[in-house]
């Protein structure tokens, strides 16, 4: 050891509070002069001492280290880098146990990454002052680890080789009692077994190895034989030295003396532990067995071919409704079954006379019970079994009661093809006959009629009167639907409110508008409900196949759209396919597909139409009408993309981007110090039927700065009516408490009635242009205007008069109380630009 570790030695000695330790320099002397190849004899040693917390004050190597060096391992990573986290707990507790621990056995890692084995010893010695420090050893005993290994491993071999032949290869234990029972000899395999020492059982000690549950019987058997000097044979359990049980079997026999009397029992001890758990499954399958086949509630019905012997279980007989002492006979059993299917079991048992029956076999037989003479389905399975050479042997059938599940089958099957309201075949079922009559109509050139039909006012009746009225309607138009139909037409429920009919009698378009008239006519009077009457019209789409369409999809599709055509052209009415129908559904299908691509690319740009007093000329607002930028053909009216509005997706959709562009436009405005007054936007049913809509517009609102008085909402009379009119009310009400005014449009066109002007916060009512556009040559037209404008002013509502194009119509108008109007007369729409250029304009009046 160099000077300096000298010093950091004596260093932490003194820092102890101990004296320096003392190094004979005749031993430090006589160590030098040994030879090096004394480090080669001794396991290397690591020699050490540390201070009461545990850190390492100073070491030194005797002997020749390995693996890279255990002094250039702890160098490298200090001691407790240099050991296994387990290892460091280990040494942790050791050391907090006493003061001078076991020696422990830990793994050091040495310089080139690898672990030795090394014995640590180490001992805690006291010091002045309270003071103490620690001395130790890390001594490597890696290689004498290995051997050691070795040998153990052997051990362990010849170990389990000589458990193998005491104990595999000997399975008895003998064993010798005298005449009152008691044990007085007993083979050395007992202890193996059990742990204990043969005297240990002398006597009654074998006793305390029993099972406790086996105990008494096993005692009780032993007593009787003492007393009777039969055999013993019983089976128990006995405790190993593992604590474990294990089975036994316990045979012994007395042994006598010439006058009878017993000298002294032999007997040996035969682990039978297998075959005793192979007899309890055996015992439990039977018993699941058994148990399985009452709670699946199973007849049996089993056969033995060798003896001829037929035996029916209990459960079986019961099925049948036979008595416990009936014959299990063949003809009783073929008495039983239905005549249609007595074939079946017949053959089966023929094929088991003729030895042709197959390992497995299923039939399902209807069979009139003895007792009641009911009828019962009952699924019959059986398994045959043969001899090495081919011979029956036995045959097992089992028999099961599936009338209840065949019930519900035919249940489910009915409920999968049928309207359970209606009762009528389904859209499946429908569709499926269609397409079968098609083919056959394609097969021999023959056509067949196909109406569609969709009750007009099933929605109205269900948003007045409730759902219950509204299946009353529906139940009495398919009832009506079926009766008035040809005798070989199948009708069907397609889905809501639409029924389908198709007969191979409808075989033209004449027939089809015959059978047509007459069912309209039977369903023109009212059906009757809880004492009101539910009047109702019907729409008709008819095709005929051959005519209108050569497979059952296209056939189907030509009446879906005569339908809708009846029912966009006024209804109750039947409407013949014709080829412009197809050409009008492509061009919906082209509008949406526009209308699409105008949400996609964000082509919308709002046009504005001013609002003007008519007495004076002023400007008292706009409205903001929907217009698109095509990137060829420019600005696109929104007529082009009409079918949109009716699309409840798209409808949001525009809104929303509408909504963007005005509020932007506002915004400018507002900031360039242009007041536009109140700016209306239109909002549909779908818009008002999104819960957060309104929360919506005027978050949206006190985002862009625009105070809610310059807002105003339009909708239509439809949204009032239908299903969402709970939510329209909500959002209606949440606009007028935020300060939106709430314009209605195109009064007097639609179904609103005058309580919905006073149940609805309405604050504007727009009178058509249908009726504006002749109010000055149409006597009819002018009184309607006047009724509008007089019911406003008694709602203290204000009355605008849409599409106003002359000075005539503006002069009847002001005669009639009508002082604001919109139309080309004043303004027609305008881009944001144009409204913001044409601020400082005269009023629009006074133009010449």
């Amino acid at each position: 050891m160099d000077r300096f570790a000298d010093r950091r030695f004596v260093d932490g000695a003194r820092e102890l509070g101990g004296p320096a330790p003392h190094m004979s320099p005749g031993d430090g002397a006589g160590r030098r002069t040994l030879s090096p190849k004394f480090n080669h004899i001794g396991a290397p040693v690591i020699h050490w001492f540390a201070d009461h917390r545990g850190r390492l004050l100073t070491y030194w190597v005797v002997g020749k280290v390995r693996g890279g060096g255990l002094r250039t391992g702890l160098l490298r990573h200090g001691w407790r880098k240099g050991f296994d986290s387990v290892d460091i707990g280990l040494i942790i507790r050791a050391a907090a146990a006493a003061s001078q621990p076991e020696p422990l056995v830990v793994r050091l890692r040495c310089a080139d990454g690898a672990s030795r084995w090394c014995l640590l010893r180490m001992m805690r010695q006291a010091m002045p002052a309270g003071a103490w420090r620690w001395y130790g050893t890390v001594e490597d005993m890696h290689d004498r680890r290995e051997k050691q290994a070795e040998l153990l491993e052997s051990a362990l071999a010849e170990s389990r080789e000589h458990h193998r032949w005491s104990v595999e290869l000997s399975p008895q234990v003998p064993w010798t009692a005298t005449p009152d029972g008691a044990i007085e000899e007993v083979g050395p395999r007992w202890r193996d077994l059990t742990g204990t020492s043969p005297e240990q059982a002398m006597g009654a000690g074998w006793i305390n190895a029993l099972h406790p549950d086996d105990m008494d019987r096993t005692l009780a058997l032993w007593r009787e034989r003492l007393q009777s000097g039969d055999p013993v044979d019983v089976d128990y359990r006995l405790r190993l030295r593992d604590g474990s049980y294990r089975w036994m079997r316990a045979r012994a026999a007395a042994r006598r003396d010439s006058r009878g009397a017993i000298i002294r029992w032999y007997g040996t001890l035969e682990d039978v532990h297998n075959q005793k758990l192979a007899q309890q499954a055996v015992a439990e399958s039977e018993e699941h067995f058994r148990l399985a086949v009452q709670s699946a509630r199973l007849g049996i019905w089993d056969y033995d071919a060798r003896s001829g012997q037929r035996s029916w279980s209990a459960e079986f007989r019961a099925m049948l409704g036979l008595t416990a002492d009936a014959p299990a006979t063949t003809e009783l059993a073929l008495s039983l079954v239905h005549a249609d299917d007595r074939h079946k079991l017949k053959v089966m048992m023929d094929g088991v006379a003729a030895n042709v029956l197959p390992p497995h076999f299923e039939a399902t037989l209807r069979v009139h019970r003895a007792d009641s003479g009911a009828m019962r389905w009952i699924r019959s399975t059986g398994w045959a079994t043969r001899t090495e050479v081919g011979q029956l042997r036995r045959i097992i059938v089992t028999f099961l009661d599936v009338t209840e599940q065949r019930d519900a089958e035919e249940r489910i099957r009915w409920a999968a093809t049928h309207d359970p309201m209606t009762r009528l075949p389904n859209r499946t079922l429908w569709q499926g006959v269609l397409e079968e009559l098609a083919e056959q109509a394609r097969a021999n050139g023959m056509g067949f009629g196909l109406m569609l039909f969709d009750i007009d006012d099933l929605k109205r009746i269900n948003d007045s009167l409730g759902h219950d009225a509204g299946d009353a309607l529906l139940w009495g138009f398919a009832e009506r639907l079926a009766a008035a139909a040809p005798a070989d037409a199948v009708v069907g429920r397609l889905g809501g409110d639409e029924f389908g009919l198709i007969a191979a009698s409808l075989a033209d378009s004449d027939a089809v508008q015959a059978c047509s008239q007459a069912i309209l006519e039977k369903m023109r009077a009212p059906f009757a409900y809880q004492g009101q009457l539910l009047e109702a019209g019907v729409s008709v789409g008819g095709a005929v196949f051959g005519e209108h369409g050569d497979d059952a999809h296209e056939l189907f599709k030509a009446a879906d759209l005569a339908l809708y055509a009846s029912k966009a052209t006024g209804r109750s009415r039947l409407t013949m396919f014709h080829s412009q129908l197809r050409a009008d559904a492509q061009q919906r299908s082209s509008m949406i597909h526009m209308a699409r691509q105008v949400i996609a690319e964000r082509l919308v740009v709002p046009y504005y139409q001013p609002k003007v007093d008519m007495r004076t000329g002023q400007v008292l607002g706009y409205e903001a009408l929907l217009r698109w930028q095509h990137p060829r053909l420019g600005v696109q009216a929104p007529a082009t993309i009409a079918a949109a509005f009716e699309h409840g997706e798209l409808a949001v959709r525009l809104t929303e981007l509408m909504l963007d562009a005005v509020l932007h436009d506002m915004q400018a405005w507002l900031g360039a110090g242009f007041d536009p007054g109140r700016v209306a936007v239109n909002a549909s049913a779908a818009d008002l039927q999104q819960g957060d809509f309104a929360d919506h517009v005027l978050t949206r609102l006190e985002q862009h700065g625009v105070p809610a008085e310059h807002f105003e909402i339009e909708v239509t009379e439809s949204v009032f009516l239908g299903r969402g009119a709970g939510q329209v009310a909500r959002a209606l009400d949440r606009f007028a408490r935020g300060g939106v005014r709430i314009a209605l449009d195109d009064f007097g066109t639609g179904f609103a009635s005058l309580s919905h002007l006073k149940q609805y916060p309405v604050n504007v009512l727009k009178i058509d242009r249908s009726f504006v556009s002749h109010v000055d040559r149409d006597a009819g037209d002018a009184a309607i205007v006047d009724a509008v404008i007089k019911l406003g002013s008694s709602f203290r509502m204000e009355v605008v008069a849409e599409g106003v194009e002359t000075a005539e119509q503006a002069a009847l108008l002001l005669q009639h109380g009508c002082h604001i109007a919109q139309g080309y007369h004043y303004g027609r729409p305008q881009p944001a630009a144009s409204v913001l250029a044409a601020r400082n304009a005269p009023p629009i009046a006074l133009k010449k």
